[in-house]
């Protein structure tokens, strides 16, 4: 992202700033860090743009001595990290295999290097304002009215002049301009078929990660969310950014919509599995965190407040100023279990090999970045895996710790500018992870996000039958299948058979965006009734009388 000498972005104002009421001005997508201030006054400077790709691996990018260049030849598997023995940096336990870990990182090189740009942008007024009306009937009444009709308000408000000078003023597509044409583009790529197949699936994924925090079914005995929030929309494009999302509270204040926008490169809808696992709930986070009034401020004093009380003063300020990004690491892990977990490792490896040439996670954190650094993200999978309601957690825990504990390099640990010692950052993870999951909140009325949702024995079963599926080929989801089995047990089903031995990626990649398409199709949110989300459709029975076979 281009940034100012000082390294802020210039606040300029332009047609649409009158209507941006909660914001006023366009915030940097990744600004340097705020300023220290008492725990009790944490708010959230939400950006316009919030950038899910690791801040030092978009910087990897302008290396010159990097030796995989973007779109040359990928590197071979050699590249990826070693162990002292010479092996592979792979882990194995009883029951839990992922000797296929080498090339699924591969898969994500060869997607990081794919410079596809993905449709071109809509730059003629009068002829975007017809497709977009074009589209109304492709989607269904929830997102019409939310999302469509807003758009083609603010359109209408700004005219051809407006939308041609929005366009002159942000040509990096990184903020007013950028927004416009992304929230364009959510609507054309739904209504005329864009990569139908992916783009259907993806939808499914992010979706599924708001039904299992949002719905009334997963809600149970908790108030309903402060703030009704409807599962993004999806698109495909801006490779140069990697994922990213415009969050909700953006969208409604600058375009009036509802729902907010998130974006993957286009290469992810043909290659780069574990991205999938990865990805949701990166660009989730945020609207999830913040439909419930206070909790990541709640949040964020409790992760401080924890850390302090274990000598880890310096450590609770790092990881409480990144309480977004940390907080939806653990959402994507109680959602999708263990996949999500090993799945981040495997695509911060991929991306740091496609841009550094060496395929590690990243020990050092800056200050700017308003990510945890990469090995303690890896930390933190491992002990929220632990806190699994399956029989099979601990096991996937250690996995994931000995993945972790091979790319920990104590001389790089850094930061914030500050040197930390490998087993303090350790410990910090595994109480952080504690927190977060396990802490009765005031915000929730006094549940924990750990008792609205987690992963257990019930889920690995359904993951297991959808892993037969994957590999053994077969075509449609029968009803006896879908029942009760949700996009989360479809991802996890297609990372977990990736990563076994000899296993074909790229095959089970396709089976499985197939499949998800299939599930999208059968979700009542994208039917002709008003529905939030998948699971608010759901009976309450008086007596568990045994279902009738078909």
């Amino acid at each position: 992202m281009a940034a100012h000498a000082d390294g802020a972005h210039p606040r300029r104002r332009c047609p649409l700033s009158s209507w941006a009421t909660s914001h006023g001005t366009f915030a940097q997508p990744c600004g340097p860090a705020r300023p220290s201030r008492p725990m009790k006054q944490w708010t959230h400077d939400a950006p316009l743009r919030i950038v899910c790709t690791c801040w030092e691996v978009l910087m990897a990018r302008t290396e010159k001595g990097r030796k995989v260049a973007r779109g040359g030849t990928p590197a071979g598997r050699t590249a990826v990290r070693r162990t002292r023995n010479g092996a592979l940096g792979e882990s194995e336990s009883q029951g839990v295999d992922i000797r296929n870990l080498p090339a699924c990182i591969q898969d994500i090189v060869l997607a990081a290097q794919d410079t596809d740009p993905g449709p071109p942008e809509p730059l003629d007024y009068h002829q975007l304002r017809g497709r977009i009306e074009a589209a109304r009937v492709t989607l269904p009444p929830l997102y019409r009215d939310e999302v469509l009709v807003p758009f083609l308000r603010i359109l209408d408000k700004l005219g051809s002049q407006g939308f041609a000078e929005v366009l002159l003023r942000d040509p990096t597509r990184e903020r007013e301009a950028g927004l416009v044409i992304d929230a364009a583009h959510t609507i054309l790529q739904n209504g005329e078929n864009y990569q139908l197949v992916a783009t259907d699936a993806f939808e499914e994924v992010v979706s599924d990660l708001y039904d299992g925090f949002l719905s009334a079914e997963d809600r149970r005995n908790v108030k309903p969310p402060d703030r009704g929030v409807i599962p993004p929309l999806v698109k495909w494009g801006s490779p140069q950014f990697g994922p990213y999302t415009w969050p909700v509270d953006v969208t409604r204040s600058v375009l009036g919509m509802g729902a907010g926008i998130v974006s993957l490169p286009p290469a992810h809808a043909r290659v780069g599995l574990l991205a999938w696992s990865a990805i949701g709930h990166e660009v989730g986070g945020h609207d999830i965190l913040h439909a419930d009034d206070g909790l990541p401020e709640e949040l964020a004093i409790a992760v401080n407040e924890h850390l302090q009380a274990g000598k880890l003063a310096s450590l609770g300020h790092y990881w409480s100023e990144r309480i977004d990004e940390t907080a939806s690491d653990v959402l994507g892990i109680l959602n999708m279990g263990p996949a999500a977990g090993i799945g981040l490792i495997g695509y911060f490896r991929g991306l740091n090999l496609a841009f550094r040439g060496e395929g590690r996670l990243r020990n050092g954190g800056r200050a700017s970045d308003p990510h945890p650094a990469g090995i303690l993200r890896g930390f933190l999978a491992a002990y929220v895996v632990a806190r699994l309601r399956f029989d099979h957690a601990a096991e996937w825990s250690q996995v994931i710790l000995n993945e972790v504990r091979m790319d920990v390099v104590p001389e790089e640990l850094v930061l914030a500018g500050k040197k930390v010692d490998p087993e303090d950052a350790r410990r910090s993870a595994e109480l952080v992870a504690e927190v977060i999951v396990s802490s009765k909140l005031n915000a929730l009325e006094g549940h924990s996000l750990g008792s609205i949702q987690t992963w257990r024995n019930s889920d690995e079963e359904k993951v297991q039958e959808m892993r037969r599926l994957l590999v053994s080929g077969l075509g449609a989801l029968p009803d006896a299948v879908t029942e009760g089995i949700y996009a989360a047990h479809l991802v996890a089903a297609g990372v977990t058979a990736a990563l076994a031995a000899e296993a074909d990626v790229r095959r089970i990649f396709d089976r499985m965006i197939r499949l998800l398409k299939q599930m999208h199709d059968r979700n009542p949110s994208w039917g002709p009734l008003f529905i939030r989300h998948r699971s608010d459709v759901a009976p309450h029975f008086l007596y568990p009388y045994p279902r009738h076979r078909v």
